[in-house]
């Protein structure tokens, strides 16, 4: 790929992500409330992964060759619905039942409830599992990839680690977990509550393949999601990323895991994403 093209996607996908955060606050509006910095520090990643890395698309949301998603930190779902939203997995306008009686946009996912949802998760700490399940399964009938977002604060639950274990001792290539560092949990700083650190050399000694980046550079995500799999081994990419990236009142604040903001507080956060959709519309009409 020429470096215009690749320009062009990194661009496209930081486009999507602000969308996507825009359409995180537009549920604010229907409800004010929610798990929103850990969303906001995925999405970025999210974005990369549903726009332009995963073979899978609205139209075919039942072939057997997808990739497959799974949010194993589930609570983080304001960012999945998000970046479906956006490319038209659902229409829009469901956006506004967030938080509503009977909703399909959950506190966590539901894949009885929305098209692109693969697995149910928000029970902390299982994603990791049911991906090496579904890659266990997907191999020797299909190229499809299994992709797991994780968060640093699930890490403290054990059966994370059977599953690191299991996904080693069984050769799956076809499985890339990535955890998103944002260092902050309900309760405080991940290195207060129970730290996990260091994450990369863990998943290093149970026999992955590892990699660092930061979790918010597109060009960053596009380059290490292009890498191919070594063969036999699985892939675990560590997101250092920022608790409630992209709205300037809440990014970097542990009171950003649940948030519930004021009229006042969405309204600049509206504004915020808006001014920042026009300057990278902009920049590619330029360039």
């Amino acid at each position: 790929m020429s470096s215009v093209a690749q320009a062009s996607k990194v661009q496209e996908s930081r486009i999507l992500a602000a969308r996507s955060r825009l359409n995180v606050v537009r549920m604010l509006e229907a409800t004010p409330a929610g798990h929103v910095g850990g969303a906001l520090s995925c999405i970025d990643a999210v974005s990369v992964l549903y726009g332009h890395v995963m073979n899978v698309a609205p139209d075919r949301i039942d072939d057997p060759d997808r990739d497959r998603f799974l949010l194993s930190a589930g609570h983080k779902a304001l960012a999945q619905y998000a970046v479906l939203a956006e490319l038209g997995y659902f229409d829009k306008s469901i956006l506004d039942q967030y938080g509503k009686v009977n909703t399909p946009l959950g506190g966590h996912p539901d894949m009885h409830k929305l098209p692109g949802i693969e697995g149910n998760t928000g029970a902390l700490g299982h994603g990791l599992g049911l991906g090496v399940g579904m890659a266990l399964g997907l191999r020797g009938r299909s190229d499809a990839q299994v992709y797991v977002v994780m968060g640093d604060g699930e890490l403290a639950e054990g059966s994370n680690w059977e599953g690191a274990a299991m996904a080693a001792h069984y050769t799956i290539d076809n499985l890339t977990a990535l955890v998103d560092v944002n260092g902050m949990q309900i309760s405080g700083t991940t290195a207060e509550v129970l730290n996990m650190e260091k994450i990369a050399d863990k998943f290093r000694a149970f026999g992955w393949n590892v990699t660092e980046v930061d979790g918010q550079d597109h060009e960053a995500l596009h380059e290490v999601l292009a890498v191919p799999a070594e063969p036999g081994v699985p892939t675990a990419i560590i997101l250092r990323t920022v608790k409630g990236s992209g709205i300037s009142d809440i990014a970097g604040t542990v009171g950003s895991h649940y948030w519930k903001p004021t009229a006042d507080q969405v309204k600049r956060a509206r504004q915020e994403l808006e001014d920042e959709i026009i300057a990278l519309t902009d920049d590619i009409e330029r360039n």
